[in-house]
């Protein structure tokens, strides 16, 4: 696999870095991305490539499930640098169809050690479906059951942005625009959802 990962590079060194050299010359030295991206880990959702972004363009942090956990110090560094320091104007929080996180948050993980201590920073959005929806044993459509949570899950995740400092500040000052959007992948089409 390793390999296959190294032919990529050479590839890509060959077919775009050698063909753009400047702007990655620019990037040697320095970066200036106008958003910051939080996205899930899923491999399937790649957010240069679904905005068709050139490397440089978005900063990304990834994790399980596109969750903001309050108080997360990992979290907290990252917007306090996209914010403070690379003067981002936007962050984004994107969720996707079919998102592992948000089945698993509908099921029993608790044999799951770092699932399910992880999930319970958006509890929250599992009782807020389940008001709606009802349980899944209750529930005549769970495809859109389904759906709700994950969209959900970005709207609760936003919210969740407002709790760290960095952000409440440069929103209240409207340095920043918060935005969340969701990615379908059986259509590839991406929406704003907030």
């Amino acid at each position: 696999m390793v390999e296959k990962f190294l032919e990529g590079n050479r590839a890509f060194i060959e077919n775009d870095f050698q063909k753009d050299n400047e702007h990655y010359q620019k990037l040697a030295t320095s970066q200036s991305p106008e958003s910051l991206w939080i996205a899930c880990s899923d491999s399937r959702v790649n957010p240069e490539r679904i905005v068709s972004a050139k490397m440089g363009e978005i900063f990304v942090h990834r994790n399980i499930g596109n969750i903001v956990a309050k108080n997360d110090p990992n979290l907290g560094c990252v917007l306090e640098y996209a914010v403070g320091h690379l003067k981002v104007k936007y962050i984004i929080i994107c969720g996707h169809s079919d998102c592992g996180a948000m089945k698993a948050l509908d099921a029993d993980m608790s044999d799951e050690e770092y699932i399910s201590t992880w999930l319970k920073h958006s509890q929250e959005v599992k009782e807020t479906v389940e008001g709606e929806y009802g349980t899944p044993a209750e529930c005549a459509d769970l495809a859109a059951r389904k759906k709700e949570i994950e969209l959900e899950n970005i709207r609760v995740q936003l919210e969740n942005l407002r709790s760290y400092s960095p952000v409440k500040g440069a929103e209240e000052e409207g340095r920043i625009e918060l935005h969340g959007l969701f990615y379908d992948l059986d259509t590839g089409k991406l929406e704003k959802i907030a």
